[in-house]
């Protein structure tokens, strides 16, 4: 088997020995090779629920594919809520034709990204679709977490809280585009897709006083720290100075256009905590590998509420207004 069948889809042998051979073999645990018609879970009281669907264009890039992002992407959404990720279901659609060999990679990464979280797929659903029906693969994740640190949440942002950004922004905007435009950049730019569960342990397990958490996805930080005023009507005030952009991303951003603040991201994401945890903040999460950059970029404030407010270096500042429009489609 080179190429996935419309039998692949049909519900027969051709199906079940592609899950056997290629889910079951890589996503293999006791609630999975159960084969219920559905899975039987055994959950905390509290728990985050979330969902995504993954189309990135090219499947393949640099630091990552489809089905890493697709793993990282929804374990980061639970992780954002202080919820520890237990349980995923994985749906995949799959064009006629798409190589098997190319699936099984997909797989595999999905296989290795779980272990970073502990997290497990316990359900999932297979259609293939005929050619030019969809673009070679889709998957959609679903994930239900444990919640440790009730309370965590965007509503819920005070004067006075530190913002602090756990590394570099922009590298999975940059990879992507860089990819599938074909440019020969100078620097090696890797998407910064990653799962950022250990992070997110490490500040709860010091019992850090975190008010909220965001990954800063599609939109980048722009979109994050605008949400995040709107919805507790405050004021982020930014020092530019502090955000990291690497030189190549920032290359990119000015070869097309672009600003990096809004260049999506996909394993960074943005905390704020009390004043006096912050130091003991930026120690946690320097200590772990996904977040060792991390760095204070800012403070809450009651300046203009509803607003982001950027510092430059020079003493100038400017409204950070949302992106608009739609910067780059199928980033995730």
């Amino acid at each position: 088997m080179s190429q996935i069948q419309l039998s692949h889809g049909g519900g027969g042998e051709e199906t079940n020995r592609l899950i056997r051979e290629m889910f079951y073999a890589h996503f293999a645990n006791d609630i999975l090779l159960a084969a219920e018609d559905a899975a039987v879970l055994s959950v905390a009281k509290n728990i985050a629920f979330s969902t995504d669907c993954f189309t990135v264009s090219p499947i393949f890039f640099a630091g990552g594919n489809i089905g890493k992002l697709a793993i990282a992407g929804t374990v980061n959404d639970l992780s954002m809520m202080g919820a520890k990720p237990l349980y995923l279901s994985a749906g995949f659609i799959i064009e006629e034709g798409f190589e098997t060999a190319k699936l099984e990679q997909i797989v595999v990464s999905m296989a290795q990204e779980l272990k970073v979280s502990g997290a497990k797929i316990v359900c999932g659903d297979t259609k293939v679709v005929p050619r030019g029906s969809a673009d070679q693969i889709f998957i959609t994740t679903s994930g239900i977490g444990g919640i440790l640190k009730p309370g965590i949440s965007a509503n819920r942002l005070n004067e006075g809280d530190v913002l602090i950004l756990s590394g570099d922004i922009g590298r999975h905007g940059a990879a992507v585009l860089m990819q599938r435009e074909g440019l020969g950049v100078r620097g090696n730019i890797q998407s910064d897709c990653a799962s950022l569960w250990p992070a997110v342990e490490a500040l709860l397990r010091y019992d850090i006083s975190v008010s909220a958490m965001r990954d800063a996805t599609r939109g980048g930080l722009s979109a994050v720290s605008n949400e995040w005023a709107r919805q507790s009507a405050v004021c982020l005030e930014l020092e530019e100075s502090a955000i990291c952009i690497d030189d190549a991303v920032q290359g990119i951003c000015e070869l097309f256009g672009f600003d990096a603040l809004d260049f999506a991201n996909e394993g960074t994401f943005l905390i704020a905590v009390k004043a006096k945890d912050a130091q003991r903040a930026l120690e946690c999460l320097r200590g772990v590998e996904v977040s060792k950059n991390a760095a204070v970029i800012g403070r809450i404030t009651r300046k203009k509420e509803g607003r982001v407010i950027l510092h430059s270096a020079h003493g100038s500042s400017r409204y950070l207004e949302p992106p608009k429009g739609e910067l780059l489609p199928r980033i995730c």
